[in-house]
């Protein structure tokens, strides 16, 4: 008799896997190279702070710049606000590509010494 290939795989013992241990499994390790290195989403909670952290802080000094250069340069005809919009516009793009390859060549550094966590 044929075993069934629909049925579920047992439970494995929950002395199988110690939580407080530092090793992922192979699956969550394989797909942590695959997001950081091809295509995926980023479930960590400290690249995804350092990447909204590095995109607000560009966006904010790049309104402030586009908002000073508007002000400073009468030839351009652009109100202080509008400086500030174009300059915070061009902070967030900046920001999250500036970011996300900064993680990218991180990640990737990291997935090369085999530490896939």
């Amino acid at each position: 008799m044929t075993d069934n290939p629909y049925k579920p795989s047992p439970e494995p013992s929950p002395e199988a896997k110690d939580p407080q241990s530092e090793d992922i499994s192979p699956e969550h390790a394989a797909y942590n190279i695959v997001s950081d290195t091809v295509v995926g989403l980023n479930f960590r909670l400290s690249d995804n702070l350092l990447q909204a952290a590095v995109t607000l802080g560009s966006a904010g000094l790049f309104a402030a710049v586009g908002a000073a250069l508007a002000a400073l340069n009468p030839k351009w005809d652009l109100p202080w606000f509008g400086g500030a919009i174009i300059g915070g516009f061009a902070g967030l793009v900046i920001g999250v590509f500036g970011s996300g390859v900064f993680l990218m060549v991180y990640r990737g550094i990291r997935h090369i010494l085999g530490k896939h966590d």
